[in-house]
């Protein structure tokens, strides 16, 4: 029974920590002609990591005009699987509690096998996403995006870069569960 309620732990920790992300990164864009700059501009994304859709103002650092730029990568397939694997894990724990312990130990078993490789399988693909997340967001390759900050008299920064923590337990922390009935 202990193992059961740790396998619901682990997947509510899954679910949560990948499901409720949010991160911000923030740049700044410091034109040879300062009434155009920018030295702040904060750039939200969120699960389920559709990057593409990410957009941001920047200064063009011609006059007064500016741009829109989006992020690159689309990385919710892999974050939207991983999450529903936990959901899914999550609530055949819980009916394992509900059951009755001496039935349907074959069932269980093949439930298990199942939803362990299916773990191991979204767990993999969502380490890839999220090692590929933070390359798409990582300020040094954000300023790449600004046309203004390939022009060598501009000055592009990163003011502060995305905390990874929740994120990188939800990868390391669940590649060796499996939600299987002890007793």
């Amino acid at each position: 029974m202990s193992f059961i309620f740790v396998a619901q732990l682990f997947a509510i920790f899954a679910f949560a920590t990948c499901g409720g992300y949010s991160g911000q990164l923030r740049i700044s864009v410091d034109c040879m002609e300062k009434a155009s700059s920018n030295l702040s501009i904060g750039i939200d994304f969120a699960y389920p990591f559709r990057l593409y859709q990410v957009s941001f103002e920047a200064p063009a650092c011609e006059g007064m005009r500016r741009e829109r730029v989006f992020l690159i990568g689309d990385y919710s397939s892999s974050a939207e699987f991983f999450v529903t694997i936990a959901v899914f894990a999550f609530l055949y724990s819980l009916i394992a509690t509900i059951r009755n312990h001496n039935s349907r130990h074959e069932a269980d078993f093949v439930v298990t096998v199942v939803f362990s490789f299916m773990w191991l399988v979204s767990s993999s693909a969502w380490a890839k996403a999220l090692s590929d997340v933070k390359v798409a967001t990582d300020p040094d390759e954000v300023q790449l995006l600004i046309s203004a900050c390939k022009d060598q008299t501009n000055k592009c920064g990163s003011v502060h870069g995305s905390r990874w923590s929740g994120l990188n337990t939800s990868v390391v922390g669940l590649k060796n569960w499996c939600p299987r009935r002890v007793g």
